[in-house]
């Protein structure tokens, strides 16, 4: 069981190889406890950007607030504040903050894979 509060958890840099202005924070993980799923939650600056990259395992994204763009597999997708996203495994892609102000998305991925 756990219950705290997001903003009491560590933010860390994204440190791969193509982001800019991009934190993260693992808000539950095997560590606590959860063997199937984590959720993290990332903050990019406006002008920011996670790397472009692809790897085997499925996204579930929510918009937590903010705007930006979606590169995936090639094309490109708006979306903003409430929207869901789905990233297949295998797929090419990358988050953008084209907004003025902060995109927050939490992020959904089996644990395993953090």
């Amino acid at each position: 069981m756990k219950i705290e509060k997001s903003s009491n958890i560590e933010k860390t840099p994204v440190v791969m190889e193509g982001a800019k202005d991009t934190e993260i924070r693992v808000l539950i993980s095997k560590k606590d406890g959860a063997n199937n799923f984590a959720m993290r939650m990332f903050e990019i600056q406006p002008g920011g950007h996670t790397p472009l990259h692809a790897h085997p395992h499925e996204h579930e994204v929510f918009i937590v607030e903010g705007t930006g763009t979606l590169h995936c597999d090639g094309k490109e997708y708006k979306f903003a504040k409430e929207h869901v996203i789905f990233v297949p495994g295998n797929a090419m892609h990358n988050f953008k903050n084209t907004g003025n102000s902060l995109l927050r998305f939490l992020c959904l991925i089996p644990a395993s894979a953090v």
